[in-house]
């Protein structure tokens, strides 16, 4: 059979998971309706959820469409969980963007479509909530086309929007004025359908327009826009057909190779790892034993997704999703089989905030850390710190949202009550010049049996930090580089001024060993000290998180929130006024939201709202910021050593 692993993804309140609900039961999956404001929808499963209203964590639910399985992925629509979903994107064939008709395109819609065509991943979009008082299909349309550089195409027809009158149908592509839009639509990338729609329009069938506008959906050319109310199923049937005809499915080969990638781990009533695995090639029985990047794990149970269910089997095929057993040394990201594709790359923003953590108790201060681990087993980006005797502990944020379900979390299923301090913002340190550093072997003050030389330098702004090796690899073991390398990057989580180095290129210019005696420990040990070195002649400026923003205002309110933008230091790219509202764009720091959304409220009369997210990392002025350190400092040598020993 074919198989489509589908995402639904939308800015928060868009109407992703009553969307998920309703494809759910008209496709006959479950047969009652579950609402979000009743804390009984399919998806939102944690118990967190169902009390926010919001989706904290990805689900999966599994249907059939014909001959279509479709592994549907909920995922959170709020941006304190983005990295939920970027491991869920890596995994798509094809998504279902929600966008509400009343709010429009929302920054956290930007994001999501920015990551979609940066993966190559095709789209569609469902216009929702049609019915609301303020629904706006067409400028909707209009705003997917200039906000996010998309090519939606209209599938549906809308007569009383805005009440609750109103009639969603599906449009008959064969009728006028539908049939030249169309033409038109697809004929901006096929050549043979502008010939034939100016010289001979009879050859333009419906089945070849479907065919042809199949295919420019699986290019990524153009994106079907679908109206409806998810809350009532009006437009619903529509989407369901475009699910299986127009988006592109795969076949693949249960015979082949085994293959897949695990995108979320959760722990079992036992405190047992739980691995959800996607496979995409080969099939994989229980007491197998799996390849993963830190060695092999056996198979000890098996649960597939099907049919609206999830159950205990002895083996899983490709093309389906299954939770995994057994896999203690699994962690998120992980590559089963050659094939993986941990070539692609996708960033979202990182972490911006930061926050220290405490027990109410000291004495529950160690079961704090293991509770925090497990929790970063789940979401890396959690990202822990903590000083060598546990006193202190810090975990890094998306946002406040985040910071109180980690902290209700705790408490639910850890039984620990935790405080979590007044968020702080996390800066960053990026080289400015180039600088190298050398200790070699047998030559004082290098205490190692090792030869370390390396060579920082800046790389271009946001393309991250990386690694390379210029000398003969050949001349000593694999895990003598590979030591190197992983306590390089261990390193620059502090750098001169205890901030993670970004946007650096490391490379490694000498190496020597005496055999027997050196051991990939000397290697390890050694290398903090020669970056230490080479930082401290290339130097490093700290920089402070930069987020871009949308505000929305009445006119009325515009003098006094332009004045606090000035006031906070904000650059104001675009504004547009239209209809008695402002719509503002532009940068602000991010230390500076915080205090314009207190004071937004009483400018705007409570009508104002902002939307914000991470845009880049500038350089601060004045003195620079110090972090405390969490390791060794190598660049305080007798320090580092003592420590060592």
């Amino acid at each position: 059979m074919r198989t489509l692993n589908l995402g639904i993804l939308a800015h928060v309140d868009a109407g992703k998971t009553s969307l998920t609900e309703r494809l759910l039961f008209d496709i006959g999956v479950i047969d009652k309706l579950g609402s979000v404001d009743s804390g009984n929808t399919q998806t939102d499963s944690l118990e967190l959820e169902r009390q926010r209203g919001i989706t904290i964590a990805a689900a999966v639910v599994s249907f059939t469409i014909g001959d279509l399985i479709v592994n549907l992925i909920d995922t959170p629509g709020h941006p304190d969980f983005i990295a939920e979903v970027e491991r869920v994107l890596r995994l798509l064939d094809a998504a279902v963007v929600v966008v509400s008709a009343v709010e429009g395109v929302q920054p956290q819609t930007r994001v999501l479509v920015r990551a979609l065509r940066q993966l190559g991943v095709p789209f569609l979009f469902f216009i929702n909530k049609v019915d609301r008082l303020g629904a706006r299909y067409a400028e909707v349309l209009d705003d997917i086309e200039s906000q996010l550089s998309a090519r939606p195409i209209a599938m549906s027809a809308i007569r009383n929007a805005g009440s609750k009158q109103a009639e969603i149908t599906a449009i008959d592509m064969a009728q006028e004025p539908y049939w030249s839009a169309l033409c038109e639509a697809l004929a901006a990338s096929d050549e043979a359908i502008v010939d034939d729609y100016v010289l001979s329009p009879d050859r333009l069938t419906a089945p070849r327009l479907e065919h042809a506008l199949a295919d420019q959906v699986a290019r990524g050319l153009v994106h079907p826009a679908f109206a409806g109310v998810a809350m009532s199923g009006a437009g619903v049937p529509a989407l369901i057909s475009a699910i299986a005809t127009l988006l592109p499915s795969r076949k693949p080969d249960p015979d082949g190779p085994v293959s897949g990638k695990i995108f979320k781990i959760e722990r079992g009533w036992g405190g047992e790892k739980l691995a959800y695995l996607c496979l995409t090639s080969g099939t994989i029985a229980l007491r197998d034993h799996l390849d993963l990047p830190k060695g092999q794990a056996k198979v000890n149970s098996i649960q597939v997704f099907s049919n609206g269910r999830i159950d205990k089997v002895t083996h899983v095929g490709a093309g389906r999703i299954a939770r995994i057993g057994g896999l203690t040394n699994a962690q998120i990201g992980d590559d089963i089989g050659s094939e993986g594709s941990s070539a692609s790359k996708l960033h979202f923003s990182p972490p911006t905030l930061e926050t220290r953590v405490r027990p109410s108790r000291p004495a529950d201060t160690a079961a704090l850390w293991l509770a925090l681990m497990q929790l970063a087993d789940q979401d890396p980006l959690i990202n822990l710190r903590t000083n060598e005797d546990a006193s202190e502990i810090s975990v890094s944020l998306y946002g406040e949202v985040q910071k109180e379900v980690i902290q209700a979390t705790l408490a639910n299923d850890f039984g620990l009550d935790a405080v979590f301090e007044e968020s702080t913002i996390i800066y960053a340190e990026r080289p400015v010049g180039t600088g190298s550093g050398i200790e070699i072997i047998f030559r004082e003050p290098n205490p190692f049996l090792a030869t370390v030389g390396l060579r920082v330098e800046p790389r271009p702004q946001g393309t991250g930090n990386s690694f390379a090796v210029e000398v003969d690899v050949g001349q000593m073991p694999a895990s003598f580089y590979r030591a190197v390398e992983e306590a390089v990057f261990e390193t620059l989580k502090e750098g001169i001024f205890g901030w993670q180095v970004i946007d650096c290129h490391v490379a490694m210019t000498a190496a020597r060993q005496t055999s027997p005696a050196t051991t990939a420990v000397d290697f390890r040990r050694l290398t903090p000290l020669v970056l230490a070195a080479a930082f401290s002649a290339a130097q490093t400026i700290v920089c402070e998180p930069i987020d871009r923003f949308h505000l929305e205002i009445p006119t009325t309110a515009l003098t006094g929130v332009s004045t606090l933008l000035a006031k906070s230091g904000a650059s104001t790219r675009e504004s547009v006024i239209s209809a008695g509202v402002a719509r503002l764009e532009g940068t602000v720091a991010s230390a500076m939201i915080q205090g314009i959304q207190k004071q937004l409220p009483g400018l705007s009369s409570g009508t104002g709202t902002l939307d914000h997210a991470f845009d880049h990392y500038a350089p601060t002025a004045g003195p620079p910021r110090r972090r405390k350190r969490s390791n060794a400092n190598p660049f305080e040598r007798a320090d580092y050593l003592q420590r060592l020993r």
